[in-house]
């Protein structure tokens, strides 16, 4: 490794101020500091030491993705598999020869053929993202002169795992480019961003391309007729049927795994839990959001099962169903406890989580045109997570005149 870090030493000078390739700085840092840590140290007081950086923080996040990233391609390939057998969704050409080539079998309990079927449609995505996002990160970097953030490391793992498995590739290009330019580079870049980057981009997706997000263009493989139904994930079940709509198609054991139709990463509850301890135990994640999630869904849902629905069969849904449908799980440990959208004061994680869970729960069951509510949910409180901290701040204030008085 000397001699890596002597090759990049003596190139070094061709980015820096004055050499020929100034303007690329922000490239040269970016692969510099990605394999080694920076060699500039703080000059003046205070001097802070500490190892987790802003990188190691994001591929913390990363790791603790591992098992929404492995239920991404499992549970793609398994649902495909299923359809396939099914006769209701036959494979594209190039799918047909990938299998074929590597001679596995379209059967949907062969692990390493879910795997490497869902690689298929998670991987092409994941590609998109990570090309299309950074081009506009380092656009962005080398107009302004500085450093390659390196936010997109965890909106480009983010991105994908929220999107349905047949999702265009180049509406995948067009979303994670609002979701940069738009919900991010124009605040300022990392760090000063007021929506969540990923869920903007899927927001964007969803308002502007409803029919492949949510409608009959989406695939959601067997379990539904032979020919497909629009939507019919189990939280669209709850729409139409309620709690017995739900029971019928799955129970709670497949729905804490994630074996069903939905989003590529985010139908794993079990795998978000994995996550949640990752994320709390290296004190990246909030568990005052998560647990403040946990409680509003629950008072929320309990409250709408006591009052009822004579018209509304999505009011008998338990908190448990409520928990592990659509993107709850995922939403309350990657995306709720974003700390740059989120409120940054401790206090003020209780009242946003605990607004979060009450607001998924309503727009679940009060707007039966849209099912899942995870999303608007988490990005109508980033909305509000300033005001949150002003006001967690301003009585911090009030009670400190209030001792000094005395």
């Amino acid at each position: 490794m000397r001699f890596l870090r002597a090759l990049l030493d003596r190139q070094a000078r061709h980015f820096e101020k004055g050499g020929r390739l100034e303007r690329l700085y922000p490239l040269w840092e970016a692969q510099d500091t990605f394999l080694y840590t920076p060699g500039d140290v703080t000059r003046v007081a205070p001097h802070v030491r500490d190892a987790l950086d802003m990188k190691r923080l994001m591929i913390t996040v990363v790791i603790a993705l591992a098992g929404c990233i492995y239920m991404a391609l499992y549970n793609t390939g398994y649902q495909a598999n299923l359809a396939i057998a099914a006769g209701a969704a036959p494979l594209d050409l190039w799918q047909t020869r990938a299998m074929e080539s590597m001679g596995l079998p379209f059967t949907p309990d062969d692990l390493w053929a879910c795997l490497v079927h869902g690689a298929l449609y998670f991987v092409p995505v994941l590609i998109v993202t990570f090309a299309v996002g950074g081009a506009w990160e380092v656009l962005f970097s080398v107009v302004r002169g500085h450093e390659v953030n390196e936010g997109l490391l965890v909106t480009g793992m983010l991105f994908p795992l929220i999107l349905p498995a047949t999702a265009p590739l180049w509406q995948v290009a067009l979303g994670i480019s609002f979701g940069v330019v738009v919900g991010k580079e124009i605040f300022g870049g990392t760090g000063m961003n007021v929506l969540n980057p990923a869920l903007t981009a899927r927001a964007f997706l969803f308002f502007a391309y409803p029919a492949e997000m949510s409608g009959d263009a989406v695939w959601i493989a067997a379990g539904t007729a032979p020919d497909g139904v629009s939507g019919a994930t189990a939280l669209a079940r709850a729409t139409e049927g309620g709690l017995t709509g739900v029971t019928e198609m799955l129970d709670p054991w497949q729905a804490f795994i994630g074996v069903m139709p939905g989003s590529m990463g985010e139908t794993s509850a079990l795998a978000c839990l994995a996550g949640a301890v990752v994320l709390i135990a290296t004190g990246i994640g909030s568990w005052r959001i998560m647990a403040s999630v946990a409680v509003g869904t629950l008072a929320t849902a309990l409250f709408l099962n006591a009052v009822g629905s004579a018209t509304n069969p999505f009011f008998e849904v338990t908190p448990l169903w409520h928990v592990l449908l659509g993107g709850w799980a995922f939403g309350t440990v990657y995306m709720a406890t974003d700390p740059v959208s989120g409120p940054s004061t401790p206090s003020g994680h209780y009242p946003y989580g605990f607004l979060i869970g009450c607001l998924v729960v309503l727009i679940r069951v009060v707007n039966p045109a849209y099912p899942e509510g995870m999303m608007l949910a988490i990005l109508f409180m980033n909305l509000f997570a300033p005001l949150i901290d002003y006001v967690v701040v301003q009585a911090n204030v009030r009670r400190r005149r209030a001792r000094h008085a005395r």
